[in-house]
């Protein structure tokens, strides 16, 4: 049977770092002094360094921030408009970002599939016809939009690539993740929606996944939901830009879940009848420092098996679809010459609150 490979991955992030002015922005809306307090803790705990967008930031004397285009006015936020206005400019060239670093003529490689992920912003024509026009591949390519999903939605554009290839051995496709989550940021005081902010940042990626037997070989794939869990993670379409709601529960809820999963004895599970040790890599899901906790809790790992997504998260902060891309992105850079066979699982979550997950070997 036909196998799926990612043969090489290339990422992009907008030019302008603005973690240090999203605090200065949270210290002005908060103005209860206690829950300042408890917000510079947990941001000091975040694992977060840093995280781009393509609006610059200027920081006010009085306090708190704006951007140089004065999108984010204090107390003169954009609607949602607006936002998609940002969303159909900037969107296709942090794309075209990550295409280029993946080959600089990719129309040359003959690509037959176009599967675009994205999940915070709409416009059509789509990504996917933007990105074939702007790039040079046929037009005659097949397109697919994944759209609205949320973090997982990686792994669902990685799983329609491997259904491609092995139905078409003959297949070239680019898989592309794009995210600008900072066109979304909220004027509020509430501390939970603050928090739930200062995960996000902007970025994208673009994969080649064909049947050449280089990079990481695609296994299989398989979802898993965690029941009575809807309201733990939703993302809305609001008057003021698409609203992310991010239970503190979530994390207890993933690991009580993973430890569920790693104690199973049959193969219908997400380890699919194996122990943890018998994985050598990790590649999960940036969400944030509490979700990489829940995960090396719920299944025992030990404490490096997480240290590529950590690094993601402390580089970049958790960019939605994109960040899982990343993250694999590095250990193909870091893969051993000729390959090493080594076995690994991945796994992103999302709303519903749901995983999906995918095993793979390096080769």
């Amino acid at each position: 049977m036909t196998v799926a490979h990612i043969n090489a991955i290339g990422t992009a992030v907008p030019p302008h770092e603005v973690h240090g002015a999203f605090h200065a922005a949270a210290r002005q809306f908060l103005d209860d002094p206690k829950l300042l307090s408890l917000y510079e803790r947990m941001a000091a705990r975040s694992g977060i360094e840093a995280r781009y967008s393509f609006l610059e930031p200027v920081l006010l004397a009085e306090g708190g921030a704006t951007d140089t285009l004065g999108f984010y006015r204090p107390g003169d936020y954009p609607g949602t408009a607006r936002r998609m206005e940002r969303y159909e400019a900037w969107a296709p060239a942090l794309a075209l970002q990550a295409i280029a670093a993946l080959d600089p003529d990719i129309a040359a490689r003959g690509i037959t599939h176009v599967i675009v992920a994205s999940c915070t912003g709409f416009v059509a024509p789509g990504l996917d016809q933007i990105i074939i026009g702007k790039s040079g591949i046929d037009p005659a390519a097949e397109r697919t939009m994944v759209g609205f999903m949320g973090c997982y939605a990686a792994v669902n554009a990685l799983r329609l690539a491997h259904h491609t290839v092995r139905s078409r051995p003959e297949a070239q496709v680019l898989v592309v993740n794009v995210e600008l989550c900072s066109l979304h940021l909220r004027h509020t005081r509430k501390l939970d929606e603050l928090l739930a902010m200062l995960l996000f940042g902007d970025g994208a990626s673009a994969a080649l996944v064909t049947a050449r037997p280089h990079g990481i070989a695609l296994t299989d794939f398989r979802a898993a939901a965690i029941p009575a869990s809807d309201d733990m993670i939703i993302w809305r379409i609001g008057d003021q830009g698409f609203v992310m709601h991010l239970d503190g529960r979530v994390p207890g809820r993933i690991a009580e879940a993973l430890a569920h999963e790693r104690a199973r004895n049959d193969d219908g599970g997400i380890l699919r009848g194996h122990s943890p040790a018998d994985y050598d890599l990790w590649a999960v899901h940036a969400g944030g420092r509490t979700i990489l906790d829940a995960v090396e809790r719920g299944f025992e790992l030990p404490a490096q098996a997480l240290a590529p997504s950590r690094e993601v998260l402390r580089r970049h902060g958790n960019m939605s679809s994109a960040t899982l891309m990343f993250v694999l992105a590095a250990m193909i850079a870091a893969r051993r010459e000729g390959g090493d066979g080594r076995r690994g699982l991945g796994m992103a979550f999302g709303p519903g609150l749901a995983a999906e997950t995918f095993r793979f070997t390096m080769v």
